[in-house]
């Protein structure tokens, strides 16, 4: 059985449904798949999104995915010091606590009404290579064998992705570049649901808690810890079970769902196309190293990539040349925030909870209105020069 798209998208995640989106738009044949049953199901996600990241993916906010709209952030120091942001200091960065499977299914339902096909239940089992060039996926659809030609692929199948390593461009992560996590959807706890909170230290080694608010009762409870740092099988949840334990306004409530998952914390990859082949979101690594978030950067990405793979259509050009377009314009705006970000988390990794707690302290004494980079530094090195140092690398 074989079918014959413009354009198949491998993966309906926020990447492969944008670019979907915008390719269809143009009238272009395009098909995506999607592995498993349900499009956004099973939830893998700490469910946040900033408001200035909603904007530039182009879309609005929609009641139907918002859990709560949060008003700020705090940042909780190992000894329980909080630095509190609102949205004055953190800007756009603030945002909404989303239900991320209706949200997958609204972009996915996006991309249909603009025209594109979709079949779930099948799952990419290799590439189609023709003439040096990639030119389809080898798939399976509910158990049977399925080619699907195609002019152009779009890999955006997750962290897990094969289609970029099956085309031959190098996806690989290093284990100190991945966050593997685990959280609970927790109800019957006391939060504040106007804000979201990060927990620094060794509660999570070499990254960071988090618990972002659907209501006062209710929230995603999780941490990620650096793979490089796990000793053993199941610490991530070993690690968030004594998380919740030491926080009373947590330990009195029950899990509802529990949630795995990992995610790459790695600076920008070499390449992220070749001949007849777009790699976007996850699958490109296009991850914010200190936040492990990938929601913004992928429909930032995706936009970028729909473009360029119309003009490759309609000039019927898909060489790597061509779609290096897409290359150069994710990095231009993507780019340098995620390679700083990869060096602030490599520095952050190695930090004590006795640094954690003097960079909290030293930033609420001298009450920094903004924060940037640069405004932390200042404020840090009026009470701990010395700590100062230790980020210069950071600064030039």
């Amino acid at each position: 059985m074989a079918l014959d798209y413009d354009v198949v998208v491998v993966g309906c995640g926020p990447a492969g449904s944008l670019t979907a989106k915008h390719i269809a738009k143009s009238g272009a044949n395009v098909l995506m798949i999607e592995k498993r049953a349900e499009v956004g199901s099973p939830i893998r996600c700490g469910e946040g999104l900033d408001k200035g990241g909603l904007a530039k993916m182009g879309l609005k906010p929609d009641k139907k995915w918002i859990s709560n709209e949060v008003k700020g952030a705090h940042v909780i120091a190992p000894n329980g010091t909080t630095l509190e942001l609102k949205e004055g200091m953190a800007g756009n960065e603030v945002g909404f606590v989303i239900k991320r499977d209706i949200f997958d299914k609204v972009l996915a339902k996006q991309a249909i009404l603009a025209g594109a096909d979709i079949m779930i239940r099948t799952s990419a089992i290799g590439i189609i290579e023709k003439e040096g060039y990639i030119a389809g996926i080898k798939a399976k659809h509910m158990g049977e064998r399925l080619d699907i030609n195609a002019k152009i692929v779009v890999g955006a199948d997750g962290f897990e992705s094969q289609v970029g390593r099956w085309a031959g461009i190098d996806t690989t992560v290093k284990p100190k570049d991945v966050y593997s996590c685990f959280q609970y959807d927790m109800i019957g706890i006391d939060i504040d649901p106007d804000f979201s909170n990060f927990y620094l230290g060794s509660c999570a080694p070499g990254a960071y808690a988090w618990a972002f608010p659907k209501n006062e009762h209710r929230a995603n409870v999780g941490l990620g810890l650096q793979v490089a740092k796990i000793k053993k099988k199941g610490e991530p949840k070993q690690y968030l079970d004594a998380f919740v334990k030491s926080q009373k306004n947590f330990s009195k409530g029950t899990p509802i769902a529990h949630i795995a998952g990992a995610v790459s914390v790695c600076a920008p990859i070499e390449r992220t196309v070749g001949n007849g082949i777009v790699l976007v979101g996850d699958a490109a690594r296009q991850i914010d190293p200190i936040t492990g978030g990938g929601i913004v950067n992928s429909g930032i990405a995706a936009q970028i990539a729909g473009k360029v793979i119309i003009e490759a259509l309609e000039t019927k050009d898909f060489s790597a040349e061509l779609l290096t377009k897409y290359e150069k314009g994710w990095r231009e705006i993507l780019e340098d925030k995620m390679y700083r970000n990869w060096m602030a988390k490599e520095k952050l990794a190695t930090l004590s909870d006795d640094t954690f707690n003097k960079i909290i302290e030293a930033i609420l004494d001298v009450q920094v209105e903004k924060i940037t980079s640069l405004e932390l530094m200042k404020a840090i090195k009026v009470k701990y020069p010395e700590l100062v140092k230790e980020f210069e690398d950071l600064l030039t």
